[in-house]
């Protein structure tokens, strides 16, 4: 009996060629989702075309107009712009990448870069009449409906 600290031998299997094996390794579940995810971001480091980010959005309609909200904490607006032109509203800006005085970052998950996003909206809008506001991070945009002038409901007596 081997004695504290010797190491085992390992198990003899088979017939006489004596062949060896080592005791058996403990597996480690894999998740297919994170090694897909981890695929795809050195699949961004990789890539030639612009670097950016795609700020999340709701969009959302009221009897009145239509309402989209975009994140966009740390902006100000110097660093958006916005145009409507034939039905389309594109939403352009940029997140500086911020200076920091340390040595390594330890993580970063923040966006930053310029992004572009363009809505193609279901019914036409008063384009004069579109307002937006930048608050607490939160960019909402009302696109009023035009509403035409040409029909009207009729009430059948």
């Amino acid at each position: 009996m081997p004695g504290p600290g010797s190491r085992v031998p390992p198990l003899c299997i088979g017939s006489s060629s004596r062949q060896w094996y080592d005791p058996p390794v403990a597996f480690v579940r894999r998740d297919p989702l994170q090694d897909l995810l981890a695929l795809q971001r050195r699949m961004n480091r990789l890539s030639t075309g612009p670097t950016g980010w795609s700020p999340a959005v709701d969009v959302l309609e009221t009897p009145d107009s239509y309402v989209i909200m975009m994140e966009l904490p740390g902006l100000s607006q110097d660093d958006v712009q916005l145009q409507h032109h034939e039905g389309r509203l594109t939403i352009t800006g940029v997140r500086r990448e911020r200076e920091s005085p340390c040595e390594q970052f330890h993580r970063i998950e923040r966006g930053h870069g310029g992004f572009s996003r363009t809505f193609q909206l279901p019914m036409p809008v008063q384009g004069e009449r579109i307002t937006a506001d930048l608050r607490d991070g939160v960019l909402t945009v009302t696109c009023p409906k035009a509403t035409d002038g040409g029909t009207r409901r009729i009430q059948i007596d």
